[in-house]
Order: structure tokens, then C-alpha cells, then sequence
């Protein structure tokens, strides 16, 4: 199993080209088109993979995949002082922690 099979691949429909896009979240720079969704498939995983062998070769860092990553669950965001307040006394009124209502919203 290689790293390129725990990637994060999305293929669409692309009306501007009449084609199936297929791309990779890991590699933004990379995308493969092909006028069937099993093909678009294929040959971004196919072009991934060369793009890894040409990463390693030369020396260069192999992005993680975001599947394989681990996550502390925490970030910071900065806001503005009144969006603040305003999250704060909704929470307040709603008997819930800000970090509750903002954890809410992010995954609604």
C-alpha cells in the first residue's frame, strides 16, 4: 500500500471542459481530466504516484495524508471584539459554553 491510496481524491464534473476533474487535497497542484469518472479516477492516482517517486527521489517531503494526520481537536480563530461578545452572551443565553456553541457551528 503506498501513501498516494490514503489521499483525499474528489472528481467532479467540470462543464467548462466537457470532462470529469478529478484532484487530490494533498497535492492542490495536481488534476487530471478525462471524459469518464473512473478515468479521471485512475489518472490522478496515477499521476500521484509519480509525483511522489519525484518528491522522494529528489529529496524533497511527501505530504501526509490528511487521513493519517493526527488532530488535537483544537485551533485558534481570531474574531472581531463585538462578533465576540455577541457569541459569548449567545451562549450565555442558551446555558452552553462559548466553546460549545462555536463547536456547534462549525459542524452544522
Amino acid at each position: 500500500m503506498t501513501v498516494a491510496e490514503h489521499y483525499t481524491y474528489r472528481v467532479r464534473w467540470s462543464a467548462e471542459d466537457e470532462s470529469y476533474v478529478a484532484t487530490v487535497a494533498e497535492l492542490r497542484s495536481l488534476s487530471w481530466l478525462a471524459p469518464e469518472r473512473s478515468e479521471a479516477l485512475d489518472g490522478i492516482v496515477s499521476l500521484v504516484e509519480e509525483t511522489i517517486a519525484d518528491l522522494a527521489a529528489n529529496g524533497e517531503s511527501v505530504p501526509d495524508a490528511i487521513a493519517d494526520r493526527s488532530y488535537s481537536g483544537q485551533f485558534v480563530v481570531r474574531i472581531p471584539p463585538e462578533t465576540h461578545r455577541r457569541l459569548a452572551l449567545e451562549a450565555a443565553e442558551q446555558g452552553v459554553s462559548l466553546n460549545r456553541l462555536a463547536s456547534s457551528r462549525l459542524a452544522g
